[in-house]
């Protein structure tokens, strides 16, 4: 008899609900997926009522850990890896196989990672106040010919989003890229070191446009019941980021970090993602979304690079990045 993915799943469940494991699951997360505006809080109480065991998020910066433990890692999941750093994760060893179906996922790029999973994903995108600015930019070219525009961008150094910029504009320009900077470096009115203080300088009035994602504007719609924000879509094409999990081949839980993994993928898990995470879930239906991420601004062409390929030319794009900005 051939058992279903969700009957192996409940069967899974229900053989850890009965004999509930005495030392917790250890969840490697960034600090703002285990907060309290993050989807952690419900991920944790939803998976603990089917486990019936402890689910313990480790919040932090997690590829720089991850690369100072390598092999003495105490995690048995990570979650919240990206895109752009999975060549780097996977170079420390620890990860296993998930050995989980990833062809049914609703995203707009096809999947055959064997250590990592997508649990959510958005593209990069400038952020505006549609009642401020009404001349929009489609492109590059229309952005660097803004007149009086102040941006707010995040440091490649230090930031996802700032190194998803650099991937932006290298994918669309290739060996142009470092002139482009050089075009655009007038409208920047700083680098911050991360996503919030930037944003936060946005919705202060502080600058004209942020650096953020498309899905950005369904927190304001949804949470604020606020229009007035919008990313604006460019015909060139934007870069796609998704966010990972995966599993450490070390650890002394695998069942439990297997059903974590599987759980991941569920429906249950998925459906918190559009609202604690406002991002697009990485396998769940359209129609199943809130009914406010319709509204959001959808680009015609997807950028995005390979591991490998972003491994060989992140350097090169962060130098001259620095060349550009520092003139």
């Amino acid at each position: 008899m051939k058992l279903s993915f969700t009957s192996m799943a409940g069967l899974l469940f229900a053989a850890l609900s009965s004999n509930a494991q005495a030392d917790p699951l250890t969840v490697y997360a960034p600090d703002y997926f285990a907060s309290e505006w993050g989807p952690g809080p419900a991920i944790k109480a939803a998976f603990e009522a089917k486990c019936d065991c402890d689910l313990n998020f480790v919040t932090g910066d997690v590829l720089p850990r991850l690369l100072l433990e390598g092999k003495r890692t105490k995690a048995d999941v990570v979650i919240g890896l990206n895109t752009d750093v999975t060549h780097r994760a996977r170079e420390t060893g620890i990860f296993a196989n998930h050995g989980l179906n990833t062809d049914n996922l609703t995203m707009p790029i096809e999947w055959n990672d064997p250590d990592f999973i997508p649990f959510n994903w958005s593209y990069f995108a400038f952020i505006y106040d549609n009642q401020k600015i009404k001349n929009v930019p489609q492109n590059f070219e229309d952005l660097i010919a803004m007149d009086d525009i102040k941006i707010v961008i995040q440091d490649p150094r230090s930031s996802v989003t700032g190194l998803g910029l650099l991937l932006w504009i290298k994918s669309i320009y290739g060996d142009g890229a470092e002139q482009v900077w050089q075009r655009l470096s007038p409208k920047i009115l700083t680098v911050t070191q991360g996503w919030t203080e930037s944003y936060g300088m946005f919705t202060d009035g502080e600058a004209d446009m942020v650096l953020s994602f498309t899905t950005s504007p369904a927190y304001h719609l949804i949470a604020e019941d606020d229009d007035t924000k919008s990313a604006a879509i460019f015909d060139e094409g934007h870069y796609f980021m998704a966010e990972l999990a995966g599993k450490v081949a070390s650890t002394d839980q695998p069942e439990l970090a297997s059903a974590f993994m599987e759980f991941v993928l569920s429906e249950e898990f998925q459906s918190l993602i559009p609202e604690g995470n406002w991002s697009y879930p990485a396998k769940l239906e359209a129609q199943k979304l809130p009914e406010k991420f319709n509204l959001l601004g959808t680009p015609q062409k997807t950028l995005l690079y390979s591991p490998e390929e972003v491994q060989q030319i992140r350097k090169e794009a962060v130098s001259e990045w620095l060349s550009a900005l520092s003139q």
